[in-house]
């Protein structure tokens, strides 16, 4: 595999820290969210800091390559036209899926607004390299894969996260964007060792590492992005680093941005981190030397009980796992009448994502629908209130259901900040209870209108001054009026329709 050049040590750009990361010393590169950034309209401190020769690096969230479906053509060309426009000379994406459902589960189409882990199946990862070489195909660029944070664990998972990533590369080429906040995530979240992780790793395919902080709380470790990195996170890299030195780490801040000293100071830290001389640490002296993470795997699928992923822990009910917030939720209450005129998503049915059918019962499906199905019934449960596939811990569900619901409540805020403007300290209540049973069809600026007519239709807010401003704000951006009352007939009469 090619050695990549050095992109060296960089920061994640935001655009609330653009000032004060064109003013951060010895910064290498920056990495920007992809769908962010529109390439004939770059924000002019990334113009500036591509002229001072920093490097820009696109960081795709929505192209799903581990979902059930091929890849979509119009988010790759999107994503080719956003790599070239910023000279990059590699672009990254996510091991996750963000949507489910439609034709190939014949149900309703779902997204879930945020990144879900893959099972680490033999089907999954098929569908998995087919889909990264459909996008490798049609991207300029080199494409390096991140390994996410994950609160839930799949059912029948038939490997380790290691072995998955290393069967990954040697089947497609692709490159590692390597999370070692990730991976200390999962350690505390779901028992997974990431040293034995790293040892399984075929560490000549990274092409970065993001480092990033968070906090922990009631036993569960929140991937804030918001928190300072903690010293496990760094003892992570330092394992990383005694066994390759990898072209590029970053520093990840989404949210709650400290000031700029504190960013240089944490740059800083990893800086050292990284330039520190090599040596094995207690932890990787105990395993001796170790090959290629395709020798790791080899050398597993020899060992007794191969195939085994550690017991999840259990997580208080209570805890909320978001990639940018921590914000617990009240439990589900009972639909109300205006709820209930909504369409039902109904649960596909969904076999076992590790088990395909036995010979004699019946044809099996291909990986691709098996996968779908899977996945269309998880997604459902998280966001449209369908009940929980078998297999999955109930009670880490429902904390992912907060967490997603959370997540959608956030990013809404920041698209549409009229909106918690409006309503005040209604905005959150209200918000959630809409986001229990209503899935988000077409993005978050979609989603926001979407919550307002919902409001709107229920005769929501009470205040009369309060419902006027949101209509006003709701008609200038969706339509003349909100639908009328024969409109709601028929949208209940069809939501009638489905559930009969």
């Amino acid at each position: 595999m090619k050695q990549l050049d050095r992109l060296g040590t960089g920061i994640g750009w935001r655009p609330e820290i653009a000032a004060a990361v064109e003013r951060l010393p010895g910064l290498d590169w920056v990495e920007v969210v992809a769908e962010n950034v529109c390439p004939g309209h770059l924000p002019d401190s990334i113009g500036r800091l591509r002229e001072r020769g920093v490097t820009v690096v696109p960081h795709g969230v929505s192209l799903g390559l581990g979902g059930a479906e091929r890849p979509d053509a119009r988010r790759l060309a999107d994503l080719a036209g956003r790599v070239e426009a910023l000279g990059a000379p590699l672009v990254t994406e996510h091991i996750a899926f963000v949507r489910a459902g439609g034709a190939l589960t014949a149900s309703p189409g779902l997204e879930a607004g945020h990144l879900l882990p893959v099972p680490r199946t033999r089907d999954a990862l098929d569908v998995l390299c087919e889909n990264v070489r459909i996008a490798q195909d049609s991207l300029p660029v080199p494409l390096a894969l991140e390994n996410i944070a994950a609160l839930i664990s799949w059912p029948g998972e038939e490997m380790t996260e290691g072995r998955f990533l290393a069967e990954l590369v040697e089947r497609t080429g692709v490159r590692l964007l390597i999370d070692v906040a990730n991976l200390h995530t999962n350690h505390v979240n779901r028992g997974e060792d990431p040293v034995k992780a790293l040892d399984e790793l075929p560490v000549e395919a990274i092409a970065y590492v993001h480092v990033a902080g968070g906090l922990e709380r009631d036993g569960v470790w929140h991937d804030t992005h918001a928190h300072p990195v903690p010293r496990a996170v760094l003892d992570i890299l330092a394992e990383l680093r005694s066994r390759t030195d990898p072209p590029g780490v970053l520093l990840e801040r989404d949210d709650d941005f400290p000031p700029e000293e504190e960013l240089a100071a944490e740059l800083e830290t990893i800086r050292a981190t990284v330039a520190a001389p090599v040596r094995r640490t207690p932890a990787a002296q105990a395993r001796g030397p170790r090959g290629t993470g395709t020798d790791v795997a080899r050398e597993a699928d020899e060992a007794p009980g191969n195939g085994t992923v550690p017991e999840a822990v259990t997580v208080p009910e209570a805890a909320t796992v978001s990639a940018t917030a921590t914000v617990s939720a009240p439990a589900p209450a009972p639909a109300t009448a205006h709820e209930s005129a909504r369409p039902a998503v109904p649960p596909p049915a969904v076999p076992s994502p590790a088990a395909p059918s036995a010979p004699g019962q019946g044809p099996e499906l291909p990986a691709r629908q098996r996968l779908g199905l899977a996945q269309a019934a998880l997604l459902s449960a998280l966001v449209a209130g369908t009940p929980a596939p078998e297999g999955f811990d109930a009670r880490r569900l429902r904390v992912q259901i907060r967490a997603l619901a959370a997540k959608r409540a956030d990013v809404v805020a920041k698209v549409a900040p009229e909106l918690p403007e409006i309503l005040g300290a209604g905005y959150r209540p209200a918000y959630l209870d809409y986001a229990k049973s209503r899935p988000m069809r077409d993005g978050y600026r979609r989603d926001a209108l979407d919550f307002a007519e919902h409001l709107l239709v229920a005769g929501r807010p009470e205040d009369p001054v309060t419902r006027r401003r949101l209509t006003h704000w709701w008609q200038d951006r969706a339509a003349p009026r909100p639908p009328r009352r024969a409109t709601r007939f028929v949208r209940a009469a069809r939501a009638a329709l489905v559930r009969g």
